[in-house]
């Protein structure tokens, strides 16, 4: 017989939560090996149907689970994805308009541009290892390439890759660290302190 429920307190890292049947009822353990659909990892609010079973201790768990179908979230993620890229487009503008204007240092847009590509890469290998069940790269480490210029990267890989897209508490830390990113290149290059500040930074670099 084929249930079908929520999942809940979904641990991505670790691969496995919890599934609450439609109706109430008792939760049922849910691991990642149990999907017959690996390419897409699970998070709390997935709709799936599964069947049934106890283990040795008489716990229940789930088993030949699916996604049911047209109940994923999708719209609220497909939204949130298209905003995303029309903040990297005004950021892009931002960006040109700096460098008209003659503010923007050469080892500023190779930081970007650098840490895209790094980033990007870095969330291609953590959705290539979630799919085979190996070691994961830490969500403070991605957050981390974020913060310090490679979010644009991390934007491209949510959009094409579909990793990291839809888990809500994942996403909130990211646009913390977008903003954070945001507001302090901004005020390197526009105000007059941040840009004596990045002034020395350069040249001591240089």
């Amino acid at each position: 017989m084929r249930y079908q429920g929520k999942i809940t307190n979904w641990k991505d890292d670790q691969g496995f939560g919890f599934v609450t049947p439609n109706g109430g009822g008792l939760k049922a353990f849910v691991h990642i090996k149990a999907f017959s659909n690996r390419s897409q990892r699970p998070e709390d609010g997935d709709i799936i149907t599964y069947e049934l079973a106890t283990n040795e201790n008489g716990r229940f768990f789930a088993k030949n689970i699916r996604f049911a179908v047209g109940a994923t979230t999708t719209s609220k993620s497909n939204a949130s994805s298209w905003l995303g890229i029309y903040f990297a487009i005004l950021f892009g503008l931002f960006f040109i308009l700096l460098a008209l204007l003659g503010r923007l240092p050469l080892e500023i847009v190779g930081l970007y541009f650098t840490s895209s590509i790094v980033t990007f890469l870095a969330y291609a290998l953590d959705k290539k290892a979630a799919q085979n069940d190996r070691w994961r790269t830490k969500e403070s480490t991605l957050h981390l390439f974020g913060l310090i210029g490679g979010w644009p990267g991390a934007l491209l890989a949510q959009k094409t890759l579909r990793h990291k897209s839809r888990k809500q508490e994942f996403q909130t830390i990211f646009w913390v660290t977008v903003i954070a990113n945001c507001i302090t290149l901004g005020w390197l290059l526009i105000t007059k302190s941040g840009s004596t500040f990045l002034s020395s930074i350069l040249d001591q670099v240089g």
